[in-house]
């Protein structure tokens, strides 16, 4: 074969016939990029966690800092120790959403600084170690699902709210002064410390009632409200572990620190899992991704579709295949397949000389007796036609003479 056919016969793709294949691909990927980028930057106000007043998402706190907001309460976000400790005050309420992912020594600081204030300080579902060190005079028992409750107090905001959905963490009061409201299971999952002049703790066991997809149930949206905008300044602390506060060893917190912290630092109570550390955004970002991903192995998907007849390099004779053919039954002792393939051939050219159509060369009660009246009658045409397999090959040598002599036959008769 020569250079010019070889290079004429080459299956490898040339630089446009790439491009074309895959410019579509290209091109969708481009567009869901650039989708996935203008998304984010049009939504990137509006996601920002969970708890997060300026966050849109069901678990997100956005409806109630509008509504505290439209009544003229000045909402302000804090994102670290120093910024909660230092805008605390007699005229400031103090939000702390994950008081369990403070470290000791955050939750001793924050302790001190509120205390020598009388603002309200509200603790969101404190746990044991967390209640130990920001509210002493009182305990945390194990929770329950947070579900609508009714208030079962005097508290006037709670009466005023009513059924709401509270629950979860529970808390047991050490001073006659608390006031206890919303119990699950004989524990109450509101407490209020008033224990500093006009200024006082509040626990709550679940936060559920702060979160935009629960707002407008039950009485959330009063109780809410009342708790909060109880002050002009509504300070919504955030903790987070990249406040550079969390790597403080607490020596400088506190001249006496509780026994449970002397000697070593503990490590920071986190409640929530991996995934629910990660943005809800790139949760969506990488399913999009997915399904994307699974489209596109769809479309460049190989599908069998209808043969296409193409030209051969080189001319092959019908004659050489045949060759080929019989060698590889040969080969395999396929002498059945051999002779039917011989009959086979063999009824087809006579069905047309004996006055039999194409459609019915392969039926014996059709065939044979039309080819009967054109021969003499010395021939076996059942056998012949229609047999068994050959024994051997002497027999399959055999049967080919006869068929070929029979055919002659036919079409001279």
């Amino acid at each position: 074969m020569t250079a010019a056919t070889t290079s004429a016969t080459s299956t490898a793709a040339t630089p446009h016939q790439v491009w074309t294949r895959t410019r579509g691909l290209l091109l969708a990927l481009l567009i869901l990029v650039v989708a996935g980028i203008a998304l984010a930057a049009a939504r990137s106000g509006d996601q920002h966690g969970r708890l997060d007043p300026r966050s849109a998402d069901p678990q997100g706190s956005r409806a109630v800092a509008e509504l505290l907001k439209a009544r003229g309460i000045s909402v302000t976000v804090a994102t670290t120790l120093d910024e909660a400790t230092n805008a605390a005050g007699p005229d400031t309420t103090l939000l702390v959403t994950r008081p369990n992912l403070l470290t000791p020594s955050q939750q001793h600081r924050l302790h001190d600084a509120t205390s020598a204030t009388e603002g309200r300080t509200l603790l969101l579902a404190p746990g044991a170690p967390a209640v130990t060190r920001l509210a002493p005079r009182a305990s945390a028992q194990p929770g329950r699902p947070a579900s609508p409750l009714p208030p079962s107090c005097d508290l006037p905001a709670a009466r005023s709210a009513g059924t709401a959905d509270m629950g979860g963490i529970r808390y047991t009061a050490h001073t006659s002064s608390a006031i206890a409201c919303y119990p699950n299971d004989g524990l109450p999952s509101l407490l209020v410390l008033t224990d500093r002049g006009n200024g006082d703790t509040v626990l709550l066991g679940s936060p559920d009632f702060l979160h935009n997809e629960r707002l407008d149930r039950e009485g959330n949206a009063s109780l809410a409200l009342q708790l909060l905008g109880s002050r002009p300044h509504l300070l919504w602390y955030l903790p987070s572990l990249a406040d550079p506060s969390a790597t403080d060893d607490g020596s400088s917190s506190s001249g006496n620190p509780s026994d449970d912290d002397s000697g070593r630092q503990e490590e920071p109570e986190v409640e929530s899992s991996f995934l629910g550390l990660i943005p809800s955004g790139w949760l969506w970002g990488t399913l999009q991704l997915t399904v994307a991903a699974v489209l596109a192995a769809i479309w460049r998907a190989r599908r069998l579709g209808p043969l296409v007849t193409e030209r051969l390099p080189v001319a092959v004779h019908a004659s050489e295949s045949s060759e080929g053919r019989a060698r590889l039954y040969r080969k395999a002792n396929a002498r059945d397949r051999a002779a039917e393939s011989l009959r086979s051939s063999a009824r087809s050219r006579i069905a047309p000389f004996a006055g039999v159509h194409t459609h019915d060369a392969h039926t014996p009660h059709v065939l044979l007796p039309a080819v009967s009246t054109r021969i003499n009658q010395g021939h076996d045409l059942g056998t012949l036609l229609f047999g068994q397999a050959p024994a051997n090959d002497a027999d399959l040598v055999l049967l080919a003479e006869q068929l070929d002599a029979l055919e002659r036959e036919v079409r001279t008769s």
